[in-house]
Formats: C-alpha cells, sequence, structure tokens
C-alpha cells in the first residue's frame, strides 16, 4: 500500500505504527535485507533524507538516491514506476509537486511514501504526534495551536487533527485562513488570544513576503509569549526554524522547547510506515 496523506490511515492504522515504532526502538532486526528502495531528494533535504536512509539501511535495506528533478522529465510517470518496479521494493519521495507523487503512487502497486511535497508533510506530522504520545499520555486532549501561513505543515495538521480529533487553532493574517470543512480547526488572528488554554505550539518556516518586523512584532513566537499557554506548554517548531523570526531565541533556549532529541523519532516512526506499506510485521 502507499501511504501519501495522514487521512490514508484510520486512527487504529496509526497506533499500529506507533506500536510498531516501539518495537522497533528496542529490536533494530534486518526486516529490510534483500530490499532496495528508490530514494528522490533535493540536496537540501537534511533531517528528512537522513532519517529515511539510515532507518532503511540500519534494517538491512539498500537506497538508491536520485533528485527530485528526475521525475520531471517527459518519460510519462507510469512508464518510470514500471520500469523502477522491476528492480526495487518501493520508492520514498520528496517532490514540491503532490501531484507528482499521487500519479506515481496510482501507477503501479509498488509501495509510494511521501516524504514531502508543498501540499502536505505526513510522515513528519506523525513522527511529531508519536513523539508528543511518548512524552503526554493525555496527548489527544491537548490544544495545539499554529502560528504561521497556509502551507504543507499547518495542513497535514488539519489532517491528524481530523483523524485523531484534536483541537487545532491556526493564527495568522485573515488571508491565510484555511478553507478546511472541519470541526476540529479553528482560526484566529489574535496571538494572545489563541494561546490561553493552548498547551502545543506549532510553527513553520515564514514565506518571504512575511519576515518583517510588523509580522513578528505580532505573531512571533517568545519565552514571554508562551507564559500566556497552559501549565508545562511546549513548543514544537517544524526545522528548519530560523531564531529571530517566527521564533525567538529566547524562547529556543527555553524549556518550552520541546529540544533536538524530539525528531529522534522519524527514524522509527518512518521505518515503521515502510513496514506498514509492505506489510512486514514487526
Amino acid at each position: 500500500m502507499d501511504f501519501l496523506r495522514i487521512e490514508d490511515l484510520s486512527l487504529n492504522d496509526i497506533n499500529h505504527v506507533f506500536d510498531m515504532a516501539d518495537k522497533l526502538k528496542e529490536n533494530d532486526k534486518l526486516l529490510l535485507n534483500g530490499k532496495t528502495f528508490v530514494l528522490f531528494f533535493p540536496e537540501s533535504s537534511i533531517r528528512t533524507r537522513l532519517s529515511f536512509e539510515k532507518g532503511i539501511k540500519s534494517l538491512g535495506g539498500e537506497c538508491i538516491l536520485f533528485p527530485p528533478s528526475t521525475l520531471d522529465k517527459r518519460e510519462a510517470l507510469v512508464d518510470v514506476v514500471n520500469y523502477i518496479k522491476n528492480w526495487a521494493d518501493g520508492i520514498v519521495v520528496r517532490h514540491k509537486n503532490y501531484d507528482i507523487v499521487s500519479e506515481l503512487a496510482a501507477s503501479s502497486d509498488l509501495p509510494i511514501v511521501n516524504a514531502m511535497t508543498s501540499k502536505n508533510h505526513p510522515c513528519e506530522i506523525l513522527s511529531d504526534l508519536y513523539s508528543l504520545s511518548r512524552l503526554r499520555d493525555d496527548y489527544t486532549d491537548l490544544t495545539y495551536t499554529f502560528v504561521g501561513s497556509e502551507g504543507n505543515i499547518v495542513n497535514s495538521w488539519v489532517s491528524a487533527a481530523n483523524v485523531f480529533n484534536l483541537k487545532l487553532n491556526h493564527v495568522s493574517y485573515e488571508e491565510y485562513r484555511i478553507k478546511a470543512d472541519s470541526e476540529t480547526y479553528s482560526f484566529l488572528t489574535s496571538l494572545e488570544e489563541a494561546l490561553k488554554n493552548t498547551d502545543v505550539v506549532l510553527t513553520d518556516p515564514l514565506p518571504k513576503v512575511l519576515r518583517n518586523k510588523e509580522y513578528y512584532d505580532k505573531y512571533q513566537i517568545t519565552e514571554e509569549s508562551m507564559t500566556l499557554c497552559n501549565d508545562n506548554a511546549l513548543l514544537n517548531p517544524c526545522p528548519p526554524f530560523f531564531r529571530g523570526e517566527e521564533v525567538s531565541e529566547d524562547v529556543i533556549n527555553s524549556d518550552y522547547f520541546v529540544g533536538y532529541e524530539f525528531k529522534k523519532n522519524l527514524i522509527y516512526v518512518q521505518q515503521a510506515i515502510i513496514l506498514y506499506c509492505l506489510g512486514i510485521a514487526v
């Protein structure tokens, strides 16, 4: 099977993936021995590529890497993927265009894993929720507040909110309101109002148009603004984050920041997703 969107899985499916990740943390078996995966990643990718490539290799699999532009040539994707099927057991693809990833999945029964598009980033957000679930037993009862413009990260949080029935606030200028048909999504323009009763604050790098003092004064997450949140609130900025832009220097240096090890679970969740797509039990 493929994994292109969080909503491709039911909550039971996701909990099964989380259980698989738990087992992989304890026992690194060579479950992908003899398997080969084609990866399409840009040179700029660090965390996502590193965790996918290392995750596959540590389970005994092999990786063959191509740049995403390889998929932009004139050859029909149905032909590309069905030739790849002769030599590979799965494809992990990071490409800006979600339609390309979707077309690859529709063109073959070779498992396709979406490692990020401009539309969504499902593996990243599932990993965040896995990490949060291991920090807070009540993670599905928390209030999440995303601060920033529309983009792949908030889109995936909206998807996660629908599947997990999470309460999700979105804070930004009015023009960045998402047309989400969801009872779990609320849009606000006031940061102060949104942070009241918030447990987890989420951010994403800002588009160039929002990198200015006016935006920072209104919406930058600082150590002071985090005091408006509930006790034991957490800041989970999506990397790469930029100090002095969507987040301040002081808040990254504070106890509100979930820390770098929070993303360590990327490798286990992504391994679990690959194994789940291949139908391999842990």
